[in-house]
């Protein structure tokens, strides 16, 4: 089931149609001290794991030089670069039809992963406006995540939330980019409580009720590990939980570190609830 009126992007030739079905983008951190303990630093290590995501049925591919665990120490622009570029190129190079997101919230590193071959930008920090100036001039998609630093809201949270993405929402398309390239993320782990965390997931209807694409990235956060008592290389099946709740509200992508294991949830999921069918479907 189609919902054409929502948009679509184009990646690479590849077509990502919004209300379609929940597409996965990869985890693929470059760096020495990732929360859940799959960074790898070395730029062939890396460009390799990033290939068996790829083969694992990854839709898109989300690069990462800086870590963003409680308590990291924000990497200096040339470091994070130096660490991202040469992966960026190489899976380019190697896949020359793989969608590629760049995490990062700094404009000098999304010009430098453009330049690599780089298609998304993904931000931790919402959208800064020095940000949207680099997406718009650089026609790329932008993803907007809500952070803040403490968890302490005036009002409810869901509420804060909301306004801060939609806020981020109307700068992106003040400056020309168009609705179907701006993508929004609640921000799972950043700025929360668990507490808070379980009732903004709660809340993901309201999240797509904005009108823009969305994401989420819940993967093997502290709260699924409080809520199973599982350490992170073993919350595979309390985020795959958290997939199947966002394909139940609409969600459009999840971020996510187990591929194979989220393919099987959206597969089942979509075709519950947006009468998804794989091709070559008999049934």
């Amino acid at each position: 089931m189609v919902h054409a009126e929502r948009g679509s992007l184009a990646l690479r030739g590849r077509p990502i149609r919004w209300g379609e079905r929940t597409y996965v983008m990869a985890i693929v951190n470059v760096t020495p001290d990732s929360f859940s303990g799959d960074g790898v630093d070395e730029p062939v290590a890396a460009a390799k794991y990033a290939a068996r995501q790829w083969a694992d049925g990854a839709d898109l591919l989300d690069v990462g030089g800086e870590s963003t665990r409680p308590g990291h120490r924000p990497v200096e622009e040339r470091i994070e670069t130096a660490r991202i570029v040469p992966v960026i190129a190489t899976l380019r190079q190697r896949f020359a039809d793989a969608p590629i997101s760049v995490d990062t919230y700094k404009p000098a590193v999304a010009r430098a992963a453009r330049a690599a071959g780089a298609d998304m930008i993904n931000s931790v920090w919402g959208a800064s406006d020095a940000l949207l100036d680099a997406a718009a001039e650089l026609e790329m998609p932008v993803v907007a995540m809500h952070n803040q630093r403490g968890t302490t809201y005036d009002g409810d949270v869901v509420d804060s939330v909301l306004r801060y993405l939609e806020e981020c929402g109307r700068r992106a398309l003040a400056r020309g980019i168009a609705r179907e390239r701006i993508i929004l993320d609640p921000g799972i782990g950043f700025g929360k409580t668990a507490d808070q965390n379980v009732v903004v997931l709660r809340a993901l209807g309201r999240l797509v009720a904005l009108g823009f694409p969305t994401m989420l990235g819940a993967s093997r956060k502290s709260t699924i590990g409080k809520l199973t008592g599982r350490e992170a290389g073993e919350r595979v099946y309390g985020t795959v939980a958290t997939t199947a709740l966002a394909v139940g509200a609409g969600i459009d992508i999840v971020r996510v570190h187990d591929v194979a294991a989220a393919r099987d949830a959206i597969a089942v999921a979509d075709a519950v609830v947006r009468d998804w069918r794989p091709a070559g479907w008999t049934g």
